[in-house]
């Protein structure tokens, strides 16, 4: 079993930010391989399903994003998986340029707050993950108004162009190994 994450904040007012990424490639999964993500449990709204024969579980953690770490821990101690191998999250990345992808098998959080907790709660880092460059914040702009904020028209089409090579990658971890997925998405 896979348990595949996104991370985001869950109010409506959030929908379409640029934090919520993560959501939205939980949304772009669940579509491709029809699951419904509507369960409430573990602090997420989780969906069951297959993707490539492989049974798994898409969660949207609605402990907003600096608590992520609570709904991931309980997830990963109920359906008992190793974190190490069967834990993929997949969330935004101001380091990388909007609509880049990059997958990673560890890491530190990089600033990230999600991912922090994440870290924090499991007391590694060694976990599969899924970044989805939003771009850089522009100068003189506070970081916490520029990922809360919507994309702009002409950053859509690159940001959903990048959903799918998400999904796509995600499919490529699940049927052919992290190595692989790193070495045809990185």
């Amino acid at each position: 079993m896979m348990i595949i994450v996104g991370l985001g904040n869950p109010k409506r007012e959030y929908i379409g930010t640029r934090h919520n990424i993560g959501f939205m490639a939980i949304d772009e999964l669940a579509r491709k391989h029809q699951i419904d993500v509507i369960e409430s449990k573990h602090k997420a709204l989780i969906g069951r399903g297959y993707i490539g024969g492989q049974k798994v579980i898409l969660a949207k953690p609605v402990t907003f994003m600096n608590l992520s770490g609570e709904s991931v821990r309980s997830l990963v101690d109920y359906y008992k998986i190793d974190e190490k191998s069967e834990l993929i999250v997949l969330y935004d990345d101001i380091s990388l340029e909007p609509g880049r992808i990059r997958l990673r098998k560890k890491g530190s959080a990089g600033g990230h707050n999600g991912i922090k907790n994440i870290i924090a709660h499991l007391g590694h880092d060694s976990f599969l993950r899924i970044k989805i460059g939003v771009g850089e914040k522009p100068k003189d702009y506070d970081l916490a108004d520029y990922v809360l904020g919507h994309f702009g028209k002409e950053e859509k089409p690159v940001m959903e162009d990048a959903l799918k090579r998400a999904a796509d990658a995600v499919d490529v971890i699940l049927s052919d190994g992290i190595e692989k997925a790193m070495n045809q998405y990185n």
